[in-house]
């Protein structure tokens, strides 16, 4: 077997026999990576504790035909308000997720991977209303599946952005009065989609709750979720809006 480095955030875990673990982790260099983690369970284990779902860790691994085995992991970011803040915890474990169901086994993505990172920091330094709903609608643009919000999506008009008043995935994104279907869109909840998605993403970070960031982590959930063809058990188990 061969002997590789990488980084990764472990984005979940499961028991394998009676003191292993099968680590499931989004790495750079070799995209979704399944591992095996061996003796982590015991007590006694080093890296058991490093290997725990949103750890960001520095790794050393032998390759597998279908499972990986970890040699060594170490601690790149301690991150130990995801871990003791139940709602960061709660978004952290939502992001790890939808990422998982995104990624694709053994195909490197350094942007998927930056991204994940980035986010987890940005609940660790400046949790808000919408970190984890501008997540969701970065790894959409980022599976090709991004709404439109400058048109209808429809029928191709350009009105003003006041006469886009509905919002539908299944169609593309914003759709005009003539169009409209699926859930309704105020203006000011496309003008905040259009910050997160088109650069302005610091300041939609700053805004604090509201009826509109709540409108736009709806929007957010509900498109992943139709993206994914399967409902996010994070955001339901921990009641997340």
């Amino acid at each position: 077997m061969s002997l590789y480095r990488d980084r990764g955030v472990v984005l979940r875990t499961y028991k394998l026999g009676e003191a292993d673990r099968i680590v499931v982790m989004l790495t750079p260099g070799h995209g979704k990576v399944r591992a095996v983690a061996k003796g982590v369970r015991r007590t006694k284990s080093r890296i058991g504790g490093r290997l725990e779902p949103l750890s960001h860790v520095e790794l050393l691994m032998y390759e597998g035909r279908e499972l990986d085995i970890v040699s060594q992991a170490e601690t790149i970011e301690p991150w130990r308000k995801l871990h003791e803040d139940l709602g960061c915890l709660g978004q952290g474990l939502a992001m790890a997720e939808a990422t998982e169901q995104v990624a694709q086994e053994r195909e490197p993505s350094e942007a998927l991977y930056r991204m994940m990172v980035g986010a987890l920091r940005a609940l660790v330094r400046q949790p808000g209303p919408l970190v984890l709903a501008s997540f969701y609608w970065k790894l959409l643009s980022l599976d090709g599946a991004g709404p439109l919000l400058d048109c209808c999506a429809g029928c191709g008009a350009r009105p003003p952005a006041a006469n886009l008043v509905a919002f539908d995935i299944a169609q593309g994104g914003a759709l005009c009065r003539d169009c409209r279907q699926g859930q309704p869109l105020s203006p000011a909840a496309l003008e905040l989609l259009g910050w997160v998605l088109g650069g302005q993403l610091a300041r939609a970070l700053q805004l604090p709750a509201s009826a509109v960031t709540g409108e736009v982590s709806h929007l957010a959930t509900i498109s992943l979720e139709h993206h994914l063809e399967r409902n996010l058990r994070a955001m339901h188990v921990l009641d997340i809006p």
